[in-house]
This record gives structure tokens, C-alpha cells and sequence, in this order.
């Protein structure tokens, strides 16, 4: 399993907007082989900017599977007009440490 890290920045105003879609944008990524769960977080000092992490089971399945599917051309449809600035994505594999 990996984890998918997008930080979004949405045009400050049309924050709600953006959940909205992002309710139905989450019926799209689900349908796509090898997703597993999504959360939306909203960020405190910077309203605007929200952070999705996804979980997938393996790089390929976002980047190939996801990336070049119809269901990546309508979760951008939904989602893509909200953005103030272009979405940044990071993978990251996780690792068992106890704290």
C-alpha cells in the first residue's frame, strides 16, 4: 500500500463548491482498480487549501491506472475548476515505526 499526498489551493470563495464536487469526484476514484480510501483534510490558517490523501495499492495503479483513465478525465472535471494553482502530488510508502 502507498500513500497518495495532493495539496490543493482552491480559489478562496468557492471553497464549499469544491467539497461539493469532491463528494462525487470520490464516487469516480473509487470505481478505479487498486484505490483504497480517501480523506479530505481543510487546512486552519490557509482556508483555501486543502489536503486529499489517498490510498492506493501500489504507484502504478495511480499513476498508470488512475492517471490514464476516463476516471481521472471526469474526477478533473469535477474537481479541476476549483483550483487556484495546479495540484501537488507525492507518494509516500509507509514505514512501521512506534512512537
Amino acid at each position: 500500500m502507498i500513500l497518495e499526498q495532493v495539496i490543493f489551493t482552491i480559489t478562496p470563495g468557492s471553497e464549499a463548491e469544491f467539497e461539493e464536487a469532491l463528494q462525487q469526484a470520490k464516487q469516480v476514484i473509487a470505481q478505479s482498480p487498486g484505490f483504497r480510501s480517501l480523506k479530505l483534510l481543510r487546512g486552519i490558517e490557509k482556508p483555501s487549501t486543502f489536503l486529499l490523501l489517498n490510498e492506493w495499492d501500489t504507484v502504478a495503479d495511480h499513476m498508470e491506472g488512475f492517471r490514464k483513465s476516463e476516471f481521472f478525465v471526469r474526477w478533473r472535471e469535477l474537481i479541476g475548476p476549483y483550483f487556484a494553482s495546479p495540484p501537488v502530488v507525492e507518494h509516500f510508502d509507509p514505514k512501521d515505526v512506534e512512537v
